[in-house]
């Protein structure tokens, strides 16, 4: 699957869930339609905390439309820490950050 963009929409839910869950971090699993993420999964079974989320890969829709994972970082590092790059390719290929404050430039794909 070639991924062409990410729907507007779908970064503005982003930042409210970031927003939301302050302090404390959220993951989610992002989704493709037509080449375009469009849309999210919060997956049962989330554990979120001050300093990770997670949840276990097994609890996963089977799903062809899988494109990777979206969380927060409450401390606003937009660079993926070590934990996510370990993380990542469990779950697809694009992943999002978004950080505190949660505005239009607090994220990076």
């Amino acid at each position: 699957m070639a991924i062409r963009g990410i729907s507007r929409d779908l970064l503005a839910m982003l930042f409210e869930l970031g927003r939301e869950h302050h302090p404390d971090e959220f993951v989610a699993v992002l989704r493709e339609r037509d080449g375009v993420i469009r849309d999210i999964d919060l997956v049962p079974g989330t554990i979120v905390g001050e300093e990770s989320a997670s949840f276990f890969i097994d609890m996963l829709p089977l799903d062809t439309h899988q494109a990777g994972s979206a969380h927060s970082h409450p401390n606003g590092v937009l660079s993926p820490s070590s934990a996510d790059l370990r993380f990542f390719p469990s779950v697809g290929r694009y992943h999002v950050i978004v950080g505190y404050p949660y505005t239009e430039r607090d994220w990076r794909c």
